[in-house]
């Protein structure tokens, strides 16, 4: 009997220990699990006391969270308010590049030959629109210098001769106006901007990049000046689907006008006198509805040559052009007196015409006689230029394209030989 109390207190013993184990198992605190093993704290106490520090640790972190949170939130606006000012300054901002990056083999009229790559133009055109009223552009002008400055003795000095130069083609505010009854879109541009003539006509005929347009090829004028110009679309728009797929440039219902006043020195001379130059474009679409491509223009020019001796200056160009999808022609007559440079006062006349087929829209045929008479009252001083040539469009019409071409001039002056060139040009757009 006394063997079997024994062993019974001796199991009840176990099963304490056990269970004071199991108790203190429960107890995830190091320190606590040993005051209850100790019998120092119950259970109930040390649970209580661990609940009570791990309710404090939340809190703790909670409130560490919420720091956290809080600099966050304080950050993230201030971030934004830095990119809000980024975009807000660069809102309104346009890039654009129009490069003419050339391959040239041929011979020129002294009879000198050449083989040359060449960097006809590189412009790079940052605008910016202020205001929906008020914008600006800056465009930049690169190519490559002729100047053979000779001294008395006739030996070449400069060192600029064949140089890449960068100067200043555009620089100028523009105000846009509201509608005034028969005038569409009109604007005022102030500083270096366009003249009323080369940028209408390098719109039709856009093969700028294989050279200069016909009244600029003979040194008549060039694209810009110092002045003001104002320019205006006439009676409304033409539709969406013209522009389109014809061209969308000066698209005035019944045509587009130009004019304004100017040094009249061009963008890349100093102003050698006090005169200014007049000048106006006015183009007629008299057929909207029935032949939308059909437009006549006339262009005129009143001043003095770039010169302190300010010889007279006259310019009258007349202009047709049909542009249609899959064809553009022009035809021009020139009659004036003297030039930009102020060179002469030799009457002139001139006429050239352009063809562009577009059989498809990667690849067009271009085809442009010249004939070009320096000065009226001397006989066998005159030129004749031929032009034939194909480009092949990389994205979209006129835009990024090669173009390959033959250029021919022949004089009337047996003392010069002909120029022949033939000619690779990769034209780069943005």
């Amino acid at each position: 009997m006394k063997r079997k109390v024994s062993v019974l207190f001796v199991c009840l013993c176990c099963l304490l220990m056990f269970a004071g184990a199991a108790v203190a198992a429960d107890i995830t605190n190091p320190i606590l699990k040993k005051l209850v093993e100790k019998g120092i704290l119950t259970r109930e106490e040390a649970i209580s006391i661990m609940q009570d520090m791990e309710r404090e640790a939340a809190e703790k972190d909670k409130k560490v969270e919420q720091k956290i949170e809080q600099k966050v939130t304080e950050a993230v606006p201030a971030e934004n308010k830095d990119l809000e000012k980024i975009a807000k300054a660069f809102k309104g901002f346009k890039l654009g590049l129009l490069w003419y990056l050339s391959y040239q083999d041929g011979e020129e009229k002294d009879g000198t030959d050449f083989s040359r790559f060449v960097i006809k133009r590189g412009y790079l055109t940052v605008q910016k629109e202020f205001m929906p009223w008020f914008s600006a552009r800056m465009t930049l002008d690169t190519t490559q210098v002729k100047d053979e400055a000779k001294d008395s003795g006739g030996k070449v000095y400069s060192n600029y001769d064949g140089s890449i130069a960068v100067r200043i083609k555009y620089a100028y505010g523009q105000f846009n106006l509201p509608d005034i009854a028969f005038l569409t879109k009109p604007i005022i541009e102030v500083g270096v901007v366009h003249m009323p003539w080369l940028d209408y006509e390098e719109h039709v005929n856009w093969y700028r990049c294989q050279d200069t347009m016909f009244i600029e090829r003979n040194d008549t004028f060039n694209s810009a000046d110092i002045g003001v110009t104002f320019v205006s679309l006439l009676g409304g728009t033409m539709p969406e689907e013209y522009q389109k797929k014809v061209n969308k440039y000066y698209p005035g219902r019944y045509g587009s006008m130009s004019f304004g006043i100017y040094n009249g020195a061009g963008y890349h001379t100093a102003e050698k006198n006090e005169n200014k130059t007049l000048e106006g474009r006015l183009t007629i679409r008299p057929l909207p509805d029935i032949i939308p491509g059909l437009q006549f223009s006339y262009f005129g020019i009143t001043g003095k040559g770039n010169q302190d001796t300010e010889p007279d200056w006259t310019t009258n160009l007349g202009f047709a052009s049909f542009e249609h999808e899959y064809v553009v022609l022009t035809g021009q007559y020139y009659w004036g007196k003297g030039n930009q440079k102020g060179a002469d006062e030799n009457e002139k006349d001139g006429y050239s015409f352009f063809a562009e087929l577009k059989p498809h829209n990667k690849f067009s045929i271009i085809g442009r006689y010249d004939l070009f008479d320096p000065n009226t009252d001397v006989d066998d001083d005159g030129n004749t230029r031929y032009i034939v040539g194909a480009a092949y469009h990389l994205d979209k019409p006129h835009h990024n394209m090669i173009v390959l071409d033959y250029d021919h001039v022949k004089y009337e002056d047996s003392s010069k030989d002909d120029d022949n060139r033939i000619q690779l040009t990769l034209q780069v757009a943005l």
